[in-house]
């Protein structure tokens, strides 16, 4: 009798270890289950990845990142896509304390696609729970990786993040060969650059004429479009005008002072919010910061191939004083709407590229025979560019490919109609739950062996 009163004891005290094991796994796995997604930082030991169960916006515990110090920092799934869609991912963010190293509206917290640009806006300080949304075209993609992040591509962060209630939607992709353009005319300049160790205060303002000039030759960019392209793209657009100066240029050795997409940002956004702008160019004025970059300070100097949330930027720099080279003389100049052409043009490029066609590049005209002639510039160059009339030293045309111009950025418009994909979606059972600790686990042994044969080689 004593005999089986000990065994009992003794199974009742292994009854009440392994319930204690069990929640006590039951509450580490559900305060660090990520479920199907992967984690990733650019600088180890400084952000703490939890599930929190007190501050969440849904049902769900919500995807907690604490960066101690700065860093960038994100979770990230795979999702398989279909080439040349429209995707719009949505979460609920909250965030408490998030500042940015460099001040970068492009840190904080957001959604991105991982190992590139594409980002939503970001989200920095304390705020309560937020809406927050990433737009964007797979274009020749089959598979991304959505990511969940505090920090930034260039930028690292501080502080904590709360991320809830993920959603991804397959939109319809508009085909048509009509883009929609806006072109801001950023009318003032009031901001210090740091030259040689000195400040300096850049002052500039557009007159009547300067903006008067710009709608001009965006009215000539619309018509020059469609015929130089030989019909295969139409343009339509808008002209707005901004006051407010700007306060910030970035710089490089390469283009020296301009207008970054960090520096229009607080300029342009209000107008560009659930807008279906398919390019965007910025005009401003900028004096003779940049004299050594050209042997004329009077000609435009012109920045394309930047994205702005995955819009085509463009950025133009208007002469100090108004001269051929920017208005129509029918003597001298009768395509002043080149800098337009010829920067959006570096938008087409790098779409063909990022979509693996093979275009000729740009600036190369010269080794194909092309001259930069009087009063029309470069026009016969551009004209069997857009039209892929360039003869290649095989006596192949090339140029751009006729798909690129039906492969456009995504915008509000394409989500009028939506479906909803499974991928992101929180696990609904415990069947899905250890399927996701499967995955993993695969995953990991996967980026384990890529690491291990980049070491071999």
């Amino acid at each position: 009798m004593a005999i089986r009163k000990g065994k009992l004891i003794k199974n009742v005290i292994l009854l009440i270890i392994l319930f204690i094991f069990i929640a006590i796994f039951v509450s580490v796995y559900n305060k660090y289950n990520f479920n199907y997604y992967m984690k990733s930082v650019r600088e180890p030991h400084l952000t703490m990845f939890e599930r929190d169960k007190e501050i969440k916006y849904s049902d769900t515990n919500s995807y907690k990142l604490t960066n101690e110090d700065y860093n960038d920092a994100m979770f990230f799934q795979e999702v398989q896509v279909t080439p040349n869609t429209p995707y719009r991912v949505t979460c609920m963010v909250k965030t408490e304390n998030v500042e940015n190293a460099d001040n970068m509206v492009s840190g904080g917290a957001h959604i991105c696609i991982e190992d590139t640009t594409e980002r939503s806006k970001s989200l920095t300080g304390t705020k309560d729970w937020t809406k927050i949304e990433m737009l964007f075209n797979s274009r020749n993609r089959d598979v991304v990786n959505i990511g969940f992040r505090l920090g930034g591509f260039q930028e690292k962060s501080k502080g904590t993040a709360w991320f809830s209630d993920f959603k991804i939607e397959a939109g319809t992709p508009d085909t048509s060969t009509k883009w929609n353009f806006v072109c801001f005319i950023l009318e003032n300049t009031d901001a210090v650059i740091n030259q040689g160790g000195t400040s300096t205060k850049v002052q500039e303002s557009m007159d009547r004429a300067d903006v008067v000039n710009i709608e001009s030759n965006m009215s000539r960019f619309k018509d020059s479009i469609r015929t130089i392209s030989g019909g295969r793209m139409s343009a339509e657009y808008e002209t707005i005008e901004i006051t407010e100066p700007i306060t910030s240029l970035s710089y490089d050795e390469e283009n020296g002072y301009y207008l970054s997409e960090e520096d229009a940002a607080g300029l342009i956004d209000s107008y560009i919010q659930g807008k279906d702008y398919d390019h965007i160019f910025v005009v401003m004025k900028l004096g003779d910061i940049n004299k050594n970059l050209t042997g004329d300070i009077h000609d435009w100097i012109g920045l394309g191939g930047m994205d702005y949330y995955g819009i085509g930027y463009s950025n133009v720099k208007i002469p100090e004083k108004n001269n051929y080279s920017f208005t129509y003389n029918a003597s001298v100049n009768t395509f002043p709407e080149e800098v337009f052409i010829h920067e959006f043009l570096h938008t087409l490029e790098r779409n063909s590229e990022e979509n693996e066609y093979t275009v000729p590049a740009l600036h190369d005209y010269s080794m194909y025979g092309y001259t930069d002639e009087k009063v029309v510039g470069l026009k016969r160059w551009y004209t069997d560019y857009m039209q892929c009339q360039v003869m290649a030293a095989d006596t192949s045309r090339i140029g751009v490919p006729q798909e690129i111009y039906s492969v456009k950025p995504a915008t509000p418009a394409d989500f009028e109609f939506t479906y909803e994909l499974d991928a992101l979606k929180e696990p609904q059972n415990v069947i899905e739950e250890i399927k996701s600790i499967i995955k993993r686990i695969e995953k990991l042994f996967a980026n384990r062996e890529e690491i291990e044969i980049g070491w071999s080689v």
